[in-house]
């Protein structure tokens, strides 16, 4: 299928995404956004075997000096410690400010890569290679990057755009199924706030994408990414529209953080949240019932969870007050008017939100 090329219009830090099979084999992209002819590479224990000989290689063979970082993989090692073993090593290699440093892998590194180029040296060139399907529709655009801290998910980070975004369609043959059903949490996360008729698509062709058919995962992809694309264009700093874009995450950091880190995956905890988001805006009097069912079921057809843990109400307060989203000590909630239509506020009732914590978690 051919490569498609997207634009995150942001002046003069503008940047395309790419999206095509075989990207990583091909080298001419990436070459074109290297400040200097030597670059860092982060990856993590998992796909480094996979991808990263081949994707140094490629560079390599136009003169590019590669330092090679792997990182341990998962949720659970997304902090100070990992974060500064990237220091280290580019310390260590005496990297300079013309350095680029390549994130080759899913969230997590995607993340610490982004946090690491944003700070070493007050700033480096960053490129993502995203290889998860989550990474590829949401992490990678946009230059949110953090680490988490056991009070709150990505808690401590830096907005730091990329210079590129290389998402090659083929590295998601090797995903784990669990792993791209995480991902298609936040492809559904698109159709709920902005999309209604992507949603329609989704409904129709859920058995496709976990099938990993290439052209319907090819246009998942690109829609969520001309979603994401246009909202950071418009609000860069989530001063405003972007925060929409964080549908379920409330409620889905506080599950992360409160079942300990990699337990649950992002994904997994962002379809949970998500419907506890749309019971929440059902018993507030804007969604129907039927719409809560209709979100429950597409996300149980994805094979995520629709039941978050049972945290307790107290324990699920106290973790959503630490959420990024919190204004003035007031936690704010991403909510549905519609299915297509989200909004942030304040303005909801506390016991109802203490209601749904304690009567649509747990087992029962």
């Amino acid at each position: 299928m051919p490569t498609r090329t997207l634009n995150v219009s942001l002046a003069e830090r503008s940047y395309p995404i790419l999206i095509g099979e075989g990207l990583i084999d091909d080298p001419r992209s990436v070459l074109a956004h290297l400040a200097q002819k030597r670059v860092a590479v982060v990856t993590n224990t998992t796909v480094g075997p996979l991808y990263l000989r081949r994707f140094v290689r490629g560079i390599e063979a136009h003169g590019v000096q590669a330092l090679e970082v792997v990182l341990p993989d998962g949720e659970a090692h997304k902090n100070w410690q990992t974060l500064n073993s990237v220091f280290d090593a580019l310390l260590a290699a005496r990297c300079e400010r013309a350095t680029t440093l390549i994130a080759l892998g899913g969230g997590v590194v995607g993340d610490i890569g982004g946090f690491a180029a944003a700070t070493y040296q007050r700033g480096i060139p960053f490129i993502q290679v995203p290889t998860t399907l989550l990474a590829q529709v949401d992490s990678s655009v946009g230059g949110k990057t953090a680490i988490n801290h056991p009070l709150g998910k990505n808690m401590i980070g830096a907005f730091y755009q990329p210079r590129l975004v290389l998402a090659d369609t083929a590295t998601l043959d090797s995903l784990p199924e669990r792993e791209l059903c995480a991902g298609i949490a936040e492809v559904v996360k698109y159709g709920l706030i902005r999309d209604a008729a992507f949603l329609d698509w989704l409904e129709a062709n859920m058995t496709r994408l976990l099938a990993r058919d290439r052209e319907a995962l090819a246009y998942a992809i690109v829609r969520s990414c001309e979603h994401k694309a246009e909202v950071v264009a418009g609000d860069e700093r989530e001063a405003a529209d972007r925060a929409l874009l964080n549908l379920g995450h409330t409620f889905g950091h506080a599950i992360e953080s409160g079942v300990g880190y990699g337990a649950w995956l992002h994904g997994e905890a962002v379809a949970a949240g998500s419907v506890l988001a749309a019971e929440l805006s059902c018993r507030m009097g804007m969604l129907a019932r039927a719409d809560v069912e209709r979100i429950r079921a597409l996300f149980q057809a994805a094979h995520l969870p629709t039941r978050a843990p049972a945290l307790g109400v107290e324990r699920y307060l106290e973790l959503m007050g630490h959420d990024k989203k919190v204004r003035a000590g007031r936690v704010r909630l991403v909510l549905l008017r519609a299915l297509g239509a989200a909004f942030v506020t304040a303005e909801f009732s506390h016991d109802m939100l203490a209601e749904v914590l304690s009567h649509c978690t747990g087992n029962g």
